[in-house]
């Protein structure tokens, strides 16, 4: 094998999978959305912010009860983490043959990670009257285009 082979191999190896990257950048999204730190995440797990850092770029793979502690953390199904995931990743294989459900289509304009997003989104969840959490959710659809 030529010296350049190697390299080429050996790069490849060392790439995070597309899976653990998409895993990973939902991690980072709730987390995000909740106006957590990457400190505040791991405290709640027993980890570093470092360790995070790698869940959330997938250099690291996050095994089933890790996900599973992440998702009772951040408040979400653990399918939260799958969702919008491309139909083929990776090796080409579909979605469907995993046994994922049939996702949204991925935003093209990235409406999840603007800040206009992360900050309606902050904002309210840091109503604390469930009541009125309520009735602003139900105005924001009310004044929303129907499709």
């Amino acid at each position: 094998m030529a010296a350049d082979e190697v390299t080429d191999r050996a790069e490849r190896e060392h790439r995070p999978s597309p899976i653990d990257a998409h895993v990973g950048s939902r991690v980072r999204l709730r987390r995000t959305l909740l106006g957590m730190s990457q400190e505040k995440l791991g405290e709640a797990l027993g980890l570093t912010f470092q360790q995070v850092q790698k869940y959330e770029r997938g250099v690291n793979r996050i095994g089933a009860s890790r996900l599973f502690d992440l998702a009772r953390v951040l408040d979400v199904p653990i399918s939260f983490f799958f969702d919008d995931m491309p139909d083929t990743m990776g090796n080409g294989a579909s979605r469907r043959s995993f046994g994922f459900a049939e996702g949204q289509e991925g935003f093209e304009d990235d409406t999840l990670h603007r800040r206009e997003t992360l900050e309606l989104v902050r904002a309210y969840y840091r109503i604390t009257d469930p009541s009125v959490r309520k009735r602003v959710f139900d105005l924001i659809k009310s004044l929303a285009p129907t499709e």
